[in-house]
């Protein structure tokens, strides 16, 4: 009996040990950044991940997944970066997702993003000043769902990416009109694998990412889904891209054969050199550019994201 205690007790300490290094790691790891990203310090537990910019540029929308990285249930929140204030804005046990990007719009004052209820994942809107279960639901299908909504320039319709109920792969961008009046609108093919669909300021462009030959890619698209353009001519996985305000670049994600853990890069939309925008050991993605161009916010792991305790979130002044 005295042996068994022992092995357990070994067993625990050993546990708290390497427990102990694992986060020491971590955060030499999260100390060693060759840029000048800050963390913001926000007093959440979970995993933050998703900011996106409001219009003024002066408060910040982002999903906390309560479980770890990607794993619901999830809220959304409203952080104001000068004044330090936190606000739930969706936590009602549910999977409520937002994305980066134009998810926060200045006309109608809402944000959009997708809701897991009884149907599925639907699209919904919320005013950014409104309580708690004022949402509004826009999209309702009894065979399909919809993730990564973000809205035009003017506020009256979202793009998202739509899937086949119970259906992973082959997400197709769509667009709607948040009155119901336009019906559904497939801008890509539904033999493709289409994801994370953003404006451009300007409303002419959808920004959206393709895979194809096992690689993700950022594409562009009139915003009636004629005149596909792939903009990065280039190996390796982009993704969660966004414009920067005046259209004439994208901001993304990007890992290959020598960034093992993608960070954030940099590229004009009619093409040429990459330009990096955090260096870091560890994982950067899901970024998002104020309308002024001087800021970015993005989700940030010491590690690959899915074996991390979860994001936090990081800010860069350009």
């Amino acid at each position: 009996m005295e042996n068994k205690k022992l092995i357990i007790f070994v067993a625990v300490i050993s546990t708290v040990f390497i427990s102990i290094i694992s986060c020491k790691k971590d955060e030499e790891i999260e100390a060693g950044r060759k840029d000048s990203s800050n963390k913001l310090e926000i007093n959440l537990s979970g995993s933050l991940q998703n900011p996106a910019f409001s219009p003024d540029g002066k408060t910040i929308v982002f999903t906390r997944f309560k479980n770890g990285y990607n794993k619901p249930p999830s809220d959304l929140y409203i952080y104001n970066i000068e004044t330090k204030v936190l606000k739930p804005l969706m936590n009602d046990g549910n999977s409520n997702v937002n994305l980066p990007g134009e998810c926060w719009n200045n006309i109608n004052k809402s944000i959009v993003f997708s809701a897991e209820r009884e149907d599925g994942d639907q699209i919904y809107y919320i005013q950014e000043n409104s309580n708690l279960g004022h949402e509004v639901k826009i999209t309702s299908r009894s065979d399909s769902i919809g993730f990564e909504p973000t809205f035009s320039p003017d506020g009256e319709w979202i793009v998202f990416e739509s899937h086949k109920l119970d259906e992973e792969n082959k997400g197709v961008i769509t667009k709607y009109k948040i009155d119901g009046t336009s019906g559904y609108i497939y801008l890509t093919l539904f033999n493709e694998d289409c994801k994370q669909p953003n404006w451009s300021a300007n409303g002419n462009k959808i920004l959206y990412q393709k895979k194809e030959d096992e690689q993700w890619d950022i594409w562009e698209m009139d915003t009636d889904g004629n005149n596909k353009r792939k903009i990065t001519n280039f190996s390796g996985n982009k993704t969660d891209a966004v414009f920067t305000n005046d259209g004439q670049y994208i901001i993304f994600s990007y890992e290959n054969e020598n960034i093992e853990l993608a960070n954030i890069y940099k590229v004009a939309v009619s093409g040429g050199n990459l330009t990096r925008l955090t260096n870091y050991e560890g994982y950067d993605g899901a970024v998002s550019i104020s309308q002024d161009g001087t800021k970015l916010i993005f989700e940030s792991t010491t590690k690959d994201p899915d074996k991390s305790k979860g994001a936090t979130l990081w800010l860069l002044n350009l």
